[in-house]
């Protein structure tokens, strides 16, 4: 006969899958007939599109373009600076074990690196290097039992656990969107170079909505007719709603933030302006701290019980941190001496994470582009440096085998050059992380209990052996632990000596004819 119980549901989220891997996205470009040719470039930079993603049997595809930004030195009398735009549209699929359809996935997506080589003056190869990192997670319900009902002189071992149960996920599509004006002198020629990326995100939670926050920092690099070369900077607001039922401000929200489409282009309706349209995607996963009573064994000393087990992989322990790395130096840059800085770009990048005692510790480095204009060789031409950094935060709770996501913003950065020849470098990384345990639980599944009837009460000898625990004593000999605590005067039930005599009160029983 199957025993009554009461169950209780956990959403369990948890990681089925990662995978990181580079891929190489590859193209030809050929010179529009409006453009002169290339005689060499001076800097690349891309922006990473993403348009669809899917889980499939054992791998994840993605679809996307890189829409590339070109600085070149025109092949002319005056040598001029010029630009090329092209799209590295790609397809992709990423081999990850024990996915399926219908899973979710969570996607970093990064330019390590974008290379060039003339390969004449009318057409140009661009190869970029780009770091895949998947996470494919699913979502199940599972039933857990909290009660037993029926079952007279029921013995439970259980314990408490602290878990983060899914409750909602949902995702929404925002625009930013803006005309940006430019200095009134400047007639704008053709835009150089766009560089954007978010900061500042935020999240209040109202009544079944999440409200996203977040500024889409966008710097425009532009060629006047005149040949000067100049730059306009803007913040722009982003902002969604997520639909996601019976949330409250006690729930954590996790939120990924996708770059669509990106649109840069001059105003045709404004002089003195670009226009700048950024499609994007917000996806919230919402988790409640839910304590659950886990029932690890049961019996019953005047009736059989049998049950099966099941293993969970439940999520615990999740939280989410943001500090701000402060990186400061002050270094010699001759190249940069008497000259103009038009763009700097700072990539950092982690190259070691250890975790020990509750802390992450992370080293990386900042990789620094610096985009100037020689005066005395009257040229537009770039300057590289690394900066390493060495970062620590405290998050309680993580462990080695945590899962850990990290994504890093540079939100202030100043170069200052100093009369002496020195440059005062000073740069802000903020660091948002992720992390969470997930841990193996077993439980009691289906019971089942058999009709029993009971003898004479009696008592047995038993001798402690190595590794043994009331718990089990008890349950061998249809006993209670309370019972043997109670008749050997045992002080501490969990400190149970080798070879100490016992004796064990007991049932006898015997299956009915």
């Amino acid at each position: 006969m199957v025993v009554d119980t009461t169950r209780e549901s956990v959403c369990v989220n948890q990681i089925v899958g990662q995978k990181n891997e580079n891929k190489i996205i590859e193209g030809d470009m050929i010179v529009p007939d409006i453009k002169p040719d290339i005689l060499n470039t001076i800097e690349t930079n891309g922006n990473i599109c993403i348009y669809k993603k899917e889980v499939q049997d054992g791998k994840v595809k993605v679809d996307g373009t890189i829409q590339v930004d070109i600085i070149y030195l025109a092949d002319n009398e005056e040598g001029s600076i010029r630009s090329l735009h092209t799209c590295l549209d790609f397809s992709e699929v990423i081999l990850v074990e024990n996915c399926k359809i219908g899973m979710n996935v969570q996607e970093k997506i990064d330019i390590i690196s974008i290379e060039t080589k003339v390969l004449n003056g009318r057409k140009i190869g661009v190869r970029a290097n780009i770091s895949f990192d998947i996470k494919v997670y699913s979502n199940e319900n599972i039933e857990i039992v909290k009660e037993i009902n029926g079952v007279e002189n029921l013995q439970k071992l259980q314990h408490t656990i602290e878990v983060n149960s899914l409750i909602g996920e949902g995702s929404t599509k925002t625009y930013a969107k803006e005309t940006i004006n430019i200095d009134e002198i400047d007639n704008l020629a053709e835009i150089l170079k766009t560089r954007v990326h978010l900061q500042n995100r935020d999240i209040k939670i109202s009544y079944n909505k999440v409200l996203v926050k977040a500024d889409a920092y966008v710097k425009i690099l532009y060629l006047t007719e005149d040949n000067r070369i100049s730059s306009v900077e803007s913040i722009i607001p982003v902002m969604g709603f997520v639909d996601i039922q019976n949330i409250s401000e006690e729930h954590i929200c996790d939120t990924n933030y996708e770059l669509k489409n990106l649109i840069v282009k001059p105003n045709g309706e404004t002089e003195h302006s670009i226009y700048v349209e950024a499609e994007i995607e917000i996806s919230c996963y919402t988790f409640e701290s839910k304590t659950m009573t886990i029932i690890e064994d049961l019996y019953s000393p005047t009736e059989c019980l049998k049950f099966k087990r099941k293993e969970i992989y439940t999520m615990i322990n999740k939280t989410g941190q943001s500090d701000v790395c402060k990186l400061k130096d002050k270094i010699v840059i001759p190249e940069l001496m008497g000259n103009k800085i038009l763009d700097i770009s700072i990539k950092p990048t982690i190259v070691m994470i250890n975790i020990e005692n509750g802390c992450i510790t992370y080293e990386g480095e900042s990789k620094i582009k610096i985009l100037y204009w020689d005066e005395t060789e009257n040229r537009l031409d770039v300057k590289q440096l690394i900066m390493p950094f060495h970062y620590l935060i405290d998050i309680p709770g993580v462990e080695q085998k945590s899962s850990i996501e990290t994504e890093m913003e540079t939100v202030k950065q100043d170069f200052i050059i100093m009369p002496d020849g020195f440059v005062e470098i000073s740069i802000d990384i903020c660091f948002l992380i992720k992390a969470a345990n997930f841990k193996k639980v077993s439980v009691i599944d289906e019971i089942v209990k058999e009709e029993k009837e009971k003898s004479l009460y009696s008592m047995v000898i038993y001798f402690v052996k190595a590794g043994d625990t009331l718990w089990e004593i008890a349950k061998k000999f249809d006993s209670i632990v309370e019972d043997i605590v109670r008749v050997n005067e045992i002080e501490n039930p969990d400190l149970i000596p080798i070879g100490k005599q016992l004796y064990i009160p007991r049932y006898n029983i015997k299956k009915s004819a």
